[in-house]
């Protein structure tokens, strides 16, 4: 009787299992439109400024304010790129940003690495409170610290310096550095500082010729966020400089003004075109290290 059961059983349930197999394929595409619309929704309301953008930095000047709308210039030009390439304050700019990016990313990665091996390979009293402190440094807005470090530059006699600059974007950097270092710093095991230390080595070469080559992706991460963030940054390099040989490209681009020197006049064309000139080597170096990026900011998240 059990084996006549379990024949009648077997039977009834694999129709039963083929019809849920058909419908099955359906149900997920069912349930999956509300994440793919979702999906669209933000890919078109975080793209759509960056189209409008490019739109408008190939757009002839007469042609923007046109009606009825279109969703493409009509007759596409580079003559706004050029502009921009020929004012000298906003090239002079560029390099200004890149000075100040460079030379801080490098400092904030000597910096941070240091710190970071301090605090991942050192006990100490009150190391959780150090990081957490660091921590708690990038929760601050920058216009709450903005008074105190317009004292300091003054003092130091650095106002209308690059050198202000990159010491201001330094107290944004640095915190979070030492952050995803240590994060990278703990993951490694101790045994490998141990054998560099039976082999002869002092700490100093344990670090420099151990430790960093390991934390390569850790380094690409927290440079690549460090130089982002010195390249973009507005408020501390409109408050800290005063010449426009002394801009950087933010302040540059919210400086221009219409060819014949016009106060008045807003050259929205160039605007857009210095805008997508400074913008789009930082989406292809976000779009190169991404993997790298993820992995940074993730490590020490998982245990085990």
């Amino acid at each position: 009787m059990s084996t006549a059961a379990g024949a009648v059983s077997g039977t009834t349930a694999t129709p039963r299992r083929r019809v849920r197999h058909r419908r099955s394929p359906w149900r997920r595409l069912v349930r999956r439109i509300p994440f793919f619309l979702l999906v669209v929704i933000i890919i078109v309301f975080i793209g759509f400024p960056f189209y409008w953008a490019l739109r408008s930095s190939l757009t002839p000047e007469g042609q923007l304010f046109t009606t009825p709308l279109h969703y493409w210039p009509t007759t596409p030009t580079l003559q706004n790129y050029r502009d921009a390439f020929s004012s000298g304050d906003f090239t002079h700019a560029l390099l200004n940003s890149t000075i100040v990016a460079a030379t801080l990313t490098i400092i904030a990665l000597v910096l941070g690495g240091t710190a970071a091996y301090a605090v991942a390979r050192f006990r100490f009293p009150g190391r959780n409170l150090t990081l957490l402190a660091m921590l708690s440094m990038t929760m601050f807005p920058q216009i709450a610290i903005l008074g105190a470090l317009y004292t300091l530059i003054n003092k130091a006699h650095l106002y209308n310096t690059l050198t202000a600059l990159i010491f201001s974007d330094l107290v944004l950097v640095l915190p979070l550095t030492t952050w995803i270092l240590t994060s990278f710093m703990r993951q490694l095991p101790k045994d490998l500082e141990e054998a560099a230390y039976v082999d002869g080595a002092t700490p100093t070469q344990a670090f420099y010729k151990v430790m960093l080559p390991l934390i390569a992706p850790g380094l690409v991460t927290a440079g690549l966020l460090a130089f982002i963030t010195a390249w973009q940054e507005y408020l501390y390099a409109l408050s800290f400089t005063d010449t426009p040989d002394k801009y950087t490209v933010t302040v540059a681009i919210s400086s221009f003004t219409g060819k014949t020197g016009n106060a008045f006049q807003t050259p929205w064309g160039e605007i857009m075109a210095a805008t997508m000139i400074v913008t789009v080597p930082l989406i292809v170096l976000t779009l190169v290290f991404q993997r790298r990026i993820i992995s940074g900011l993730t490590a020490g998240a998982v245990k085990g």
